[in-house]
């Protein structure tokens, strides 16, 4: 009755690919994921980020990439959230961010895949974290995803 989830498309090679739904897609999403990366935002959270960091992307209102993230954090700019990479290799890199966010009181949350996170800022290459400043253009939006964060459970 409806339309199939799953569709073929021939790639530039000449060989059938399938497209996952969704379901599917986040299953292969968060088998990559490092063993620290909780809290992990939900599928609806998820979508709702990337599109608050698409608006703030616009606005230049994000700050992105381990080193220019830990210098706003040490210098004292806690007004937005932190979003990280959940499938980054090697841990060692982030590990220490989740702990720096606890001490700010920065609502942070990690998203499965960080190809995705590059990609809804409008880059190509991956973002391992970044931080989403506050704007009146979407303020009710990022509201609502800052609220959800800071309801996530926390790991212990």
């Amino acid at each position: 009755m409806g339309k199939e989830k799953k569709e073929k498309r021939k790639s530039e090679g000449g060989e059938e690919v399938e497209e996952k739904d969704g379901k599917e897609a986040w299953a292969e999403k968060t088998k990559y994921l490092s063993p620290i990366s909780k809290p992990l935002a939900s599928r609806k959270l998820t979508k709702r980020l990337y599109k608050v960091i698409k608006k703030a992307q616009s606005k230049k209102n994000i700050v992105s990439g381990i080193k220019f993230v830990q210098k706003s954090i040490r210098k004292g700019d806690h007004s937005g959230i932190m979003i990280l990479a959940g499938d980054v290799s090697p841990i060692d890199v982030i590990s220490h961010i989740p702990i720096l966010c606890e001490e700010n009181q920065i609502p942070y949350c990690y998203v499965p895949s960080k190809t995705d996170l590059g990609g809804a800022c409008g880059n190509r290459r991956s973002m391992t974290m970044l931080i989403v400043k506050p704007n009146e253009d979407y303020q009710d939006l990022f509201e609502e995803c800052k609220t959800e964060i800071q309801n996530l459970p926390m790991p212990i």
